[in-house]
């Protein structure tokens, strides 16, 4: 038995041809892809953003109460490395640079190999002292002006399409599968930045979308509401728009190999991304900044199991992340650890099983989520200063850089969780990202509101989802201060 995982970063469900998208944005591949395999309508985030979420990928288990950004914990079990564990070659190939900033150091070495591909965003992939030309740095954030910086001389090194990191991605993916294909029990996990921002695309894709615009350069929005023109905010999307259909592009590279190779007969796959994105719907940019809206939080997902031999059908069970390890490890026959939350969706697959009763999702200091498939309910903090809030890690490291001296002034450690196998973590306090509470507690029912234009008002619903919440909250053994923050009986 075989497994390839294809990964996106950023991949909009609702710009999707297989989830009813607009009919100008070109996404044949990933039609194709919904034809071979189960599509899940009810797919939503678990812990956001990129780093952990890919936590929730080793561990089957939610990060965002207990902690931000940051590694893998020495008390976590990692899929992964159960899967290697137990005789399953595993093999990484991405170009998703925050595994190699201190925020992500720990989870590319659980994999027997991987190769890392360099240049996307503002990765400090190529050395040059002199700023580019016609650049101006000077009203943006310290960390945005060096992201923005490095990013424009990384795109000197990236002009013929063959040069792009998600096409360097694709090719070593491809080598592999090409390499190993006649071999048995191998995971393949292959992960591509794009779409994320900036939007960065070959000419060949861009053409595909040709408008009039004559404005600055425009493909990565600044986190947070809209300041842009209309005109800007259509080049935006037309910029995504054309990474997306070069992403469907190398999806479709995939889809050739595998019937060229007959892969389908032995072969799990599964194609996921990490979240979606705002693109001026609720006149916003991006995510973390704003309420995670169903742009951001419901996200495509596709699996095709050669055990049941499902395709072209959809699936209305509520799933998520945390179920994407264990539906791995369940295919190759390895025990599930024990702190494991995440179900395998082997009969969800099969004959549309349910899993959950609801999902919980969020930002470590943002809103807790909660939905049934039909609700979602976000809980704001309870007041302004979003306070108690701490940091439980014994890795403290923030995205690209480790925790200052100063962070840890004020550490001391905290009684053990049930899933750190006895050990004792550091209890920190933590910084909130944006200011999140100003938007308030919303209720929205996606079913009848799926653009979640109008709030809802009723205490019965709102009465409901606030029970399921606080039973997910008590699962996973959040840390007491999280009532508190929200306002919550801890009963």
């Amino acid at each position: 038995m075989k497994a390839i995982m294809v990964m996106f970063d950023t991949l909009n469900r609702h710009m999707l041809s297989a989830y009813g998208g607009p009919d100008w944005i070109r996404t044949p591949n990933f039609k194709r892809l919904a034809e071979r395999t189960v599509v899940f309508d009810k797919s939503y985030v678990g812990s956001m953003p990129c780093m952990p979420a890919r936590r929730e990928l080793h561990t089957g288990r939610y990060n965002f109460l207990h902690r931000s950004w940051g590694p893998l914990e020495p008390f976590d079990d990692s899929a992964i490395e159960r899967l290697g564990e137990a005789g399953v070659y595993t093999h990484l190939i991405t170009d998703h640079q925050h595994y190699w900033e201190d925020g992500g150091g720990t989870y590319h070495p659980r994999y027997q190999s991987f190769e890392l591909i360099r240049g996307q965003e503002g990765d400090p992939w190529k050395g040059e002292v002199r700023n580019p030309e016609g650049v101006n740095l000077n009203n943006l954030h310290p960390i945005a002006r060096k992201m923005y910086r490095q990013d424009r001389i990384n795109r000197k090194y990236i002009v013929d399409a063959g040069q792009f990191p998600q096409a360097l991605t694709f090719a070593g993916g491809l080598e592999f599968i090409e390499t190993n294909h006649e071999e048995d029990n191998w995971f393949l996990q292959l992960e591509t930045f794009d779409p994320h921002e900036p939007f960065y695309s070959p000419e060949e894709f861009k053409m595909l979308y040709e408008h009039e615009y004559e404005g600055r350069l425009a493909d990565w929005p600044v986190y947070g509401p809209v300041t842009e023109s209309p005109e800007e905010v259509e080049h935006m999307r037309y910029e995504y728009a054309a990474l997306l259909t070069m992403c469907d592009h190398y999806l479709g590279k995939v889809l050739d190999t595998m019937d060229r190779l007959d892969l389908w007969r032995d072969t799990l796959l599964i194609v996921n991304t990490d979240h979606g994105f705002l693109l001026g719907e609720h006149e916003q940019w991006a995510k973390c900044v704003q309420p995670f809206y169903n742009e951001v939080a419901h996200t495509p997902l596709f699996i095709w199991d050669p055990r049941t031999g499902v395709k072209g059908e959809r699936r209305n069970s509520l799933v998520q992340t945390i179920d994407l390890p264990a539906t791995l490890l369940d295919f190759f026959q390895v025990e599930l650890p024990k702190d494991m939350q995440g179900k395998s969706l082997r009969y969800t697959i099969e004959k549309d099983e349910p899993v959950r009763e609801a999902a919980l999702f969020g930002i470590h200091g943002g809103h807790v989520n909660v939905t049934d498939g039909r609700y979602v309910y976000m809980k704001a903090a309870a007041s302004k200063d979003n306070t108690p809030l701490y940091d439980y890690t014994l890795m403290p490291t923030h995205m690209r850089s480790r925790f200052h001296p100063n962070e840890l002034q004020q550490l001391e450690l905290a009684k053990p969780f049930t899933f750190t196998k006895g050990i004792k973590t550091l209890r920190i306090p933590a910084k909130t990202f944006g200011n999140l509470h100003e938007y308030g507690t919303l209720l929205f029912d996606v079913e009848l509101d799926p653009r979640q234009t109008q709030p809802l008002e009723n205490a019965e619903v709102e009465a409901r989802m606030v029970k399921l919440l606080t039973q997910l909250m008590k699962e996973n053994d959040s840390p007491v201060e999280q009532y508190e923050r929200l306002g919550l009986e801890n009963t």
